[in-house]
């Protein structure tokens, strides 16, 4: 690409969040501890205001849960779109977000998972800088790193939007990755946030009671 990519949010809310017990978009963010200020955030509302500083615009999948997710969704000037079959995985909403982002007209995503804290704006620039530089290095996709993991939000292109919705149902976003590697840049990312997963309520109590949020 000659250009700096059309850049559109995509987070991925369709999940039946059995471990947690209920649904993980709509948990209080930050996680109310004692003696906290309440935010009146949610998971999905805090990830929504923070891809909305960086993107055109933003989507967010949701499944079975769509009526639930639909408020939010329209109080913060996202777009929704729903996966008729969340059953069928992750990288299925994944495709129906990417297909979506290709219908409004953009050629690139950033995209993150709802139970993943949001991580900072300050993070989120420089990831949007490094996928620009990136992309003019023609490469297709750039994955943040934090203590060797892979994690969220990870941006592609074009190339890469195209290559993941070409692929069967039954793939994952891995093996897109993997079959792609040379044209993947590796950004490592000094956020505690983007590693962290919340899938229990075990998870969340730990982040409440953390002694040093890593978002404050």
């Amino acid at each position: 690409m000659g250009r700096a990519p059309s850049l559109c949010g995509v987070i991925l809310a369709a999940g039946e969040s059995t471990r947690m017990g209920t649904d993980k978009a709509l948990l209080p963010w930050p996680p109310p501890a004692p003696g906290a200020v309440v935010t009146g955030q949610t998971f999905l509302s805090a990830a929504i205001k923070a891809l909305n500083l960086y993107n055109d615009l933003v989507i967010v999948v949701a499944g079975k849960n769509l009526e639930n997710l639909a408020p939010i969704v329209y109080a913060h000037s996202a777009f929704l779109v729903c996966n008729p079959a969340p059953e069928r995985g992750q990288f299925s909403s994944l495709q129906v977000g990417l297909q979506e982002v290709l219908n409004r007209g953009r050629d690139a995503a950033m995209v993150t998972l709802v139970d993943r804290p949001p991580v900072s704006p300050a993070t989120l620039a420089r990831l949007h800088r490094a996928f620009e530089d990136a992309v003019s290095a023609e490469k297709w996709a750039l994955v943040p790193e934090y203590g060797g993991k892979h994690s969220h939000p990870f941006l592609v292109a074009r190339e890469m939007i195209e290559l993941f919705l070409k692929a069967p149902a039954s793939a994952t976003a891995r093996d897109i990755e993997h079959q792609n590697q040379a044209r993947i840049e590796y950004f490592p990312v000094d956020d505690p946030l983007i590693a962290l997963n919340v899938d229990t309520p075990e998870d969340y109590a730990a982040l409440a009671s953390a002694s040093a949020p890593p978002w404050k």
